[in-house]
């Protein structure tokens, strides 16, 4: 080995442990260490489709009936299209005639509300705890346990399945 590699070799090394030991080279970027709520407007509509935007970012509406979700009957969890943070489990859902995917109840910690004066009228509109992506809202119209009815725009959920259990 010539004097060059070696002193190549030191100086990445060097620079190797001061990255380490200062934090220079950052974490991976990853669902969990992303901080959504600093998101550009750019970076969401890189991440999600027209509608997932029109949606999430401008509070839209889809048209009603229009969702897949609304026929979903598997077990498993809805999140959310915008962070994948987990929203509401198949267990509370529900055919409430509306013709959105309706569940009387989220996951703990999972949505935060707030009051929503458009249109002329006074609702709950219900946001993701993560990411602030709008929902759908809250009405006091739904079964018990509970007696609220989540109706959620089926563009702003994603389906995860739960997985099979072997026997």
């Amino acid at each position: 080995m010539n004097r060059r590699a070696l002193l190549a070799g030191c100086t990445a090394l060097s620079a190797f442990a001061f990255i380490s030991r200062f934090g220079m080279a950052g974490p991976m970027t990853t669902t969990e260490t992303i901080d959504f709520r600093k998101l550009s407007d750019m970076d969401w509509r890189q991440r999600l489709t027209a509608n997932q935007y029109m949606i999430l970012r401008q509070h839209g509406t889809e048209r009603a009936g229009s969702s897949p979700l609304n026929k979903e009957k598997r077990k498993g969890t809805f999140t959310c299209a915008g962070c994948d943070l987990p929203l509401f489990s198949s267990d509370t859902k529900f055919e409430s005639g509306t013709g959105w995917p309706s569940f009387y109840q989220p996951l703990s910690n999972a949505v935060e509300t707030t009051t929503d004066r458009s249109f002329f009228m006074t609702r709950t509109e219900v946001h993701c705890a993560r990411c602030l992506g709008h929902l759908g809202h809250v009405f006091d119209d739904g079964p018990p346990p509970t007696g609220l009815r989540y109706c959620m725009n089926g563009v702003a959920l994603k389906f995860v399945p739960q997985a099979a259990s072997a026997s």
